[in-house]
């Protein structure tokens, strides 16, 4: 069979695109490596994961929200965080988030600067685990009938001017397409001739989950010594930063070695009595050059890597998967050129670069030293400011996300309010079926001879009932990006162009 899109990496990005393209008529085989989704790894403490507000307006706008959030960690009804989760996370002060460790306050996030955005149900971040999230998303893939086949790692990619083979030890797969989002390691990105620069780690980080003879000998929370950082979750949850320049990075450890490393770099005379689980990452920060190679594409970890500090990563995997979808399902069907692709790789590549730096950022305060200590101070006396909190927020939560469309109105490129419309609507039901939409606010815009025209391309053309935000019309896309916008009472000038640009129509008169 050919498969209209093969995906390497049933991760919650493999999943998260599937769905698109599964919702907009494609046949997507999914492969992936481990024969089961079930992972220590992903499961508590190790599994938390933080979602911003992107995606979690992604995740609404396909009616995915309600099923993770009945998974989520954090319920403001549910008590305390469970044992061994973040440190910053159980402060007595509510708090939004952390960059390197250093908190800042919600009472110190300024939301009112945020123009752009109206009161919404959907919030700017969410605790959640990874396996909890990744169940919801393969329950969607399933149901729309993607086929995923676990046990089926990809071992060589022969890509060609029409069609992709994958070769796996269970036999050959073909489809139309391939995405790799199969990790830092991906197969695909070193079979198919991505390059993949960027910057060697510095440090070796360790996650540990350990019994200690006595867990009062080490402080709860992060400390910084001499040869690294040591965060200590009462009673056994260890985050080890050993900065080694990443040698032991996916070393076996048994018990007498965690309990030296944990020695050394906790500077701390602590005792191991059992090693339950352990697992290495580093702060190696690196991006692929190109996310399309022809006929396969990559995204999420295979596309980037960085690390963990902040949890940016997953939120920029399913923004890669939120792009790329409803344009690569577009190119499928035949209803756009594969010169629509090209914007994927122009969008998503610089919001990836931004978030490498941001770690890089991290490690400068995390780094053994003087320097660094005087240096994290002066960070936290910002983020305990008014300015600093808001501006913290907004990198964290991704609220101020904006891609480059070449200029125009101030709400180009930017995720759309979520207007409520005179139906009883939000704009992120709306959104739903995967569609653009091209939206009317201003009962007495010039477009309205326009709108007729072009209303069959598009989902829901409606007035909204309040907070129209000054705006005449605009044209959203089907993953709620806002590719044309007007203020009231203005004409049609770009609308054409914007239209064309994103669905392949005909220039308007």
């Amino acid at each position: 069979m050919l498969y209209d899109v093969v995906i390497a990496g049933a991760g919650p990005v493999g999943l998260f695109l599937s769905c698109e393209l599964a919702q907009a008529g494609c046949s997507v085989l999914v492969l992936e490596q481990a024969e089961s989704a079930d992972s220590p790894l992903k499961r508590l403490p190790f599994g938390l994961r933080g979602l911003n507000a992107p995606t979690l307006e992604a995740l609404d706008r396909r009616g995915l929200l309600d099923a993770v959030a009945a998974t989520q960690v954090l319920k403001p009804d549910k008590g305390p965080p469970p044992p061994g989760t973040a440190h910053w996370l159980a402060q007595p002060r509510p708090l939004g988030g952390h960059f390197a460790g250093i908190p800042f306050a919600l009472d110190d996030v300024d939301r009112t600067r945020w123009t752009w955005r109206l009161p919404t149900p959907v919030g700017t971040q969410m605790a959640v685990e990874l396996q909890a999230l990744e169940a919801v998303l393969a329950q969607r893939a399933i149901a729309l009938g993607v086929c995923i086949e676990r046990g089926r790692a990809v071992q060589a990619v022969r890509a060609g001017a029409t069609e992709v083979v994958v070769e796996t030890a269970a036999g050959v797969v073909r489809g139309r397409w391939l995405v790799g989002c199969d990790g830092g390691r991906s197969t695909v990105r070193k079979q198919c001739g991505f390059s993949f620069a960027g910057t060697d780690p510095e440090f070796t980080g360790h996650s540990l989950l350990v019994e200690l003879e006595d867990p009062g000998v080490l402080t709860p929370g992060r400390q910084y010594t001499a040869q690294g950082m040591c965060n200590f979750n009462p009673p056994g949850v260890l985050a080890l930063a050993d900065f080694d320049g990443g040698a032991g990075h996916r070393k076996p450890l048994d018990l007498a070695e965690a309990q030296s490393l944990l020695r050394r770099v906790s500077a701390r005379d602590a005792t191991i009595t059992a090693l339950h689980l352990h697992s290495t990452w580093t702060d190696g920060a690196r991006q692929s050059s190109a996310y399309r190679n022809g006929h396969v594409l990559l995204a999420g970890d295979a596309a980037h890597v960085h690390s963990p500090l902040g949890g940016q990563g997953l939120n920029l995997g399913i923004g890669d998967a939120m792009n790329l979808g409803w344009k690569l399902a577009r190119v499928v069907r035949g209803e756009a050129d594969e010169a629509l692709l090209d914007s994927y790789h122009l969008e998503r590549h610089p919001i990836g670069a931004t978030v490498l730096d941001w770690s890089r950022a991290q490690v400068v305060l995390m780094r053994p030293g003087a320097g660094s200590r005087a240096l994290a101070a002066v960070m936290a006396d910002l983020a305990d400011t008014r300015d600093g909190g808001t501006y913290l927020a907004e990198r964290v939560w991704g609220v101020s996300q904006q891609l480059d469309l070449g200029g125009g109105h101030p709400l180009v490129g930017r995720s759309v309010p979520d207007f409520l419309l005179a139906d009883g609507r939000r704009m992120g039901e709306v959104l739903r079926t995967g569609q653009g939409v091209l939206l009317m606010l201003d009962e007495n815009c010039a477009l309205r001879d326009v709108v007729d025209r072009w209303q069959q391309h598009f989902t829901s053309v409606t007035s909204a009932v309040d907070h129209a935000l000054g705006l005449g019309a605009l044209l959203v896309r089907p993953d709620g990006i806002v590719a044309w916008a007007c203020d009231a009472g203005g004409d049609e000038a770009g609308l054409g162009l914007a239209l064309q640009r994103w669905f392949a129509l005909p220039k308007a008169d």
